[in-house]
Formats: structure tokens, C-alpha cells, sequence
């Protein structure tokens, strides 16, 4: 199927709850590129952004650039990469979460910051954002610039893949920022409250892309035969030009 044929049967499932949420017309930052993928951490925004850095696109790892932030304490102990930052923070409900997970986004909002400040200081500068799944805390502000100086799609999992991701969670931890989403209850496991507020987590989160958006893919689509950088960048070209 061709993009434009994908974009028109996507545009027709929007509102399903598993098609294209389109929230602003605009025209797509695609010359020079600049693509900002935002989701949930396991929908596939670090697979995409490494097949379009293998095409030839810039691409920012915002794990990467938090990790460097926080270098001086993760890698003495032995800790790096995302399942390095995982372990260092550790998960809601044990003594030192709180802070470091505070301090985790304090870093995420730093980088944030100087992402888009450098995309300000040069329109010229082609940029595909690789975020993490909790970008959207890191404030209106910072969003509102996002989204005037990139193009924010958000790859949106379906209900059947959203309950597998607690599954990924919990066999390969990712830092993540539950926030008010953990809510522990008298005689659980750690694991059991992870899994019984998992979903709320995601729905909380949800709101957030969906407002910080221009459009949104679902990931069934980009698991598609055939699907490569390049159509996918045509099929957020059509996508983000049909937005009403």
C-alpha cells in the first residue's frame, strides 16, 4: 500500500481509538528534517530513530544525553545504558526512587532545553529527536517549543500491545517516572502494584502525547511489511498535512 493510501485508511480509523490523532494543521518540518518521536517507552521510538540515523538523519538519543548528565554517578558504579539508569533509580517504593527520580528529570529537562536551543540558534539544523517515554514532564513550556520547532508524532500502541509493555517492564526495567500513577496497596508484591497501576500510568501518559502531538502513528501500522525509513517519513508527511 502506498503512504497516501495508508494515510487515508488511517484517517479513517481515527476514531477508533487506534488510528491518527490529528491536532493542528500544519506543514510537516521535513526540510530539513526535524522529528520528534514521542510514546511510551517499548513503542519504538529508538528502533525508527536508529533506522532513520542507518538513512543518513541526525538523531539525538535524549537516554544518551541523560545518561552523560549523570555520568559521574552511574558509571563508577557500574551503570550504564538505559537498563544501567533503570537499576540506578530504581523503582517506586524503594528509599532512594524519589530523588533520583527527580533528579533523572531535572536532567531530562536540561536536555530538552539545549535540544531545542541549539534547533532555535539555526533553523538549518536537521534534527530527529529520540525522547524518552517521560519527555512529557518535563513541562507546557518545553512543549509548546517542541512542538513549534519539530514535528511531535506520537507512536500510539493499542490496547493489546500496551499490555504486553508491563511485561517488557518488568523482564527488562527502563527508568521510569511514575509520578501519582503507583499507588501501593496493604499485601502486595512490588510486582503486583507495578502491574495493577501500569494501565493507569498509561492513560495518564496518553493524554499528555495526544496533546503534545501533531499526529499520532499507530504502532501496528509500523510493523508493516515493507515499512523503512523513508515511508515512513512519507506516511508523516501525508498524515501531518491532512491534519484538521
Amino acid at each position: 500500500m502506498s503512504a497516501a493510501g495508508m494515510a487515508g485508511r488511517l484517517r479513517g480509523s481515527a476514531g477508533s481509538g487506534y488510528g491518527v490523532a490529528f491536532l493542528t494543521m500544519l506543514e510537516p518540518k521535513l526540510n530539513p528534517l526535524r522529528l520528534a518521536l514521542i510514546g511510551m517507552s517499548g513503542c519504538g521510538k529508538t528502533f525508527w530513530a536508529n533506522r532513520l540515523a542507518d538513512a543518513g538523519h541526525s538523531v539525538v538519543s535524549c537516554d544518551a544525553r541523560i545518561e552523560e548528565r549523570l555520568r559521574a554517578e552511574l558509571h563508577p558504579a557500574g551503570h550504564r545504558g538505559v537498563t544501567g539508569l533503570a537499576a540506578w533509580m530504581g523503582s517506586p517504593g524503594e528509599p532512594q526512587y524519589g530523588e533520583r527520580a527527580g533528579r533523572y528529570l531535572a536532567a531530562e529537562t536540561s536536555v530538552m532545553e539545549e535540544v531545542l536551543a541549539a534547533l532555535e540558534r539555526d533553523p538549518h539544523q536537521e534534527r530527529v529527536l529520540d525522547t524518552t517515554g517521560s519527555v512529557v514532564y518535563t513541562g507546557e513550556a518545553i512543549g509548546a517549543r517542541l512542538r513549534k520547532l519539530m514535528t511531535v508524532v506520537y507512536l500510539q500502541a493499542s490496547p493489546q500491545e500496551e499490555a504486553l509493555l508491563i511485561q517488557r517492564y518488568t523482564i527488562h526495567p527502563k527508568p521510569v517516572l511514575w509520578r501519582d500513577a503507583y499507588e501501593p496497596r496493604e499485601g502486595e508484591t512490588p510486582r503486583e502494584t507495578l502491574v495493577r497501576c501500569f494501565p493507569a500510568l498509561v492513560e495518564g501518559r496518553r493524554r499528555l502525547y495526544e496533546a503534545w502531538a501533531h499526529c499520532a502513528l499507530p504502532t501496528r501500522v509500523l510493523h508493516e511489511e515493507g515499512m523503512d525509513a523513508s515511508r515512513l517519513l512519507r506516511l508523516i508527511e501525508e498524515n501531518c498535512r491532512c491534519a484538521e
